[in-house]
């Protein structure tokens, strides 16, 4: 049978494609704007057939139907091993669980059989003339996902653009069961984010800690958004890229001429990720782009292979740093926000590059829900909240009164170090906790 042939034989409706999923069974949703609207809408009118549906997915971008339509969670139970805006909304309402784990980990979960799968609902473009379909936009976990999955079903949509390798880039049909039609609507835009003065401030100390031939990797967030804008604007060359997240300020870069990746050790020339999420313009650059190679996270996230690059710097947000170097990312005291995604990998595996950084960022202060302006340098991390990278691991911290590195430094060296960096109106009560827990020593200074 010749690939086109075995693509219409297996293509059929979202409503009879999702006919195979049974009560008990495990299913996993695409990543990030991978995720399908059609499945997910086809599964959710089956919520009285079926009980104990368990659904997971990473980062879905809008909340799913199956929860929407079962807030009970008697038939389906929803997961998410990096929330969004969406999963973060559905976990207050108990609708929505985390799954721990950093991020390049996550394919070793299935070939593990941690994370047994019945069936995998995915995006893809159409098939090609060789009848190779796309994974588009995520890469990540979704080949490890297919292969482990019982059964595969792709929604076919026709706005996914084609991102290239990379690794493991591509599905072949033979590899899917069900094809289903999908509506083609375009990919879900992630909103502009606004880039406040302090932001600026704290991306024009992290700029001059990068200089010409560096490789970059740039979080989610208005920080390493303003870190991306100010390099476009700089006189910086020969950039490198090796991240897990592709966003629209790497193409910002690119098209200033920042970006060359020819000092790479490793992938030299090309712009690596795992993921994209953006608006449009990132979208249409991804599509068809031989500068662009799409890798699973295993790949991109390993530290052992991310060190590999020399002069890697990796800048990621941060919600609340404590004087004892402990970053929490993810959670604020019980509330979860986000996840440890690859943060964790990229600030260890700067470190092991030679010249490598890892910056930490974060405003000194924010304003709370009853109007009060509250540090974010902190004796010590809101009770309840999740340490996403450890004291041992921590490497810079940075905000916009300063930088701070703590490889090598006592506690009561980090506390002063941390002292220095955070807000002055926060300075002589973060002094006196200091005292208080023993780490603070008459010979500190502050700045």
């Amino acid at each position: 049978m010749d690939y086109a042939s075995e693509f219409k034989w297996k293509l059929v409706s979202a409503d009879e494609a999702v006919k195979v999923v049974k009560s008990g069974d495990v299913v996993h949703y695409g990543e990030f704007m991978m995720n399908s609207h059609v499945l997910d809408a086809a599964l959710a009118k089956r919520k009285d057939e079926v009980e104990g549906v368990t659904i997971r997915t990473v980062c879905c971008p809008f909340p799913p139907q199956t929860v929407l339509n079962d807030t009970e969670r008697k038939h389906f139970i929803f997961s998410d091993w990096h929330f969004s805006g969406a999963s973060r909304k559905l976990h207050d309402r108990n609708l929505c669980n985390y799954a721990s784990l950093t991020y390049h980990e996550a394919p070793s979960f299935f070939d593990r059989g941690f994370v047994p799968v019945d069936v995998a609902m995915i995006k893809v473009t159409p098939p090609d003339r060789h009848g190779y379909v796309s994974l588009g936009t995520s890469n990540s976990i979704t080949h490890a996902l297919c292969d482990a999955a019982k059964i595969v079903i792709a929604e076919v949509n026709e706005s996914v653009p084609r991102c290239l390798g990379g690794s493991r880039e591509t599905l072949h049909v033979s590899e899917i069961d069900y094809f289903v039609q999908g509506d083609n609507r375009p990919l879900i835009q992630l909103p502009e984010i606004t880039i406040s003065d302090v932001d600026r401030k704290v991306a024009k100390i992290i700029l001059e800690q990068i200089e010409d031939g560096a490789c970059l990797q740039l979080g989610i967030g208005a920080m390493p958004n303003a870190v991306g804008a100010m390099i476009a604007q700089s006189d910086l060359k020969d950039l490198g890229v090796h991240t897990e997240m592709l966003v629209d300020s790497f193409v910002d870069m690119y098209e200033a001429g920042r970006i060359t990746g020819l000092h790479k050790q490793l992938d030299k020339g090309k712009m690596v990720y795992t993921f994209a999420m953006g608006t449009n313009k990132l979208y249409d650059f991804l599509d068809y782009n031989p500068i662009c190679a799409s890798y699973p996270v295993d790949y991109t996230n390993d530290p052992d292979i991310i060190c590999q690059n020399d002069n890697m710097i990796c800048v990621n947000n941060a919600i609340e740093v404590d004087l004892y170097g402990q970053v929490a990312s993810e959670s604020s005291g019980i509330r979860h926000i986000s996840g440890t995604g690859g943060q964790l990998d990229y600030i260890y595996g700067s470190y092991k590059s030679k010249g490598g950084k890892g910056l930490i960022c974060l405003t000194s202060t924010f304003v709370d829900k009853e109007g009060k302006l509250q540090s974010r340098i902190t004796p010590f991390l809101t009770p309840g909240s999740t340490v996403t990278v450890p004291r041992s691991i921590n490497y810079y911290v940075v905000t916009e009164y300063g930088i701070a590195m703590l490889k090598g430094k006592s506690t009561w060296q980090r506390a002063e170090a941390l002292i220095n960096i955070a807000h002055p109106d926060f300075r002589d009560e973060l002094v006196k906790e200091a005292d208080a827990q023993k780490i603070w020593v008459r010979s500190n200074k502050l700045s």
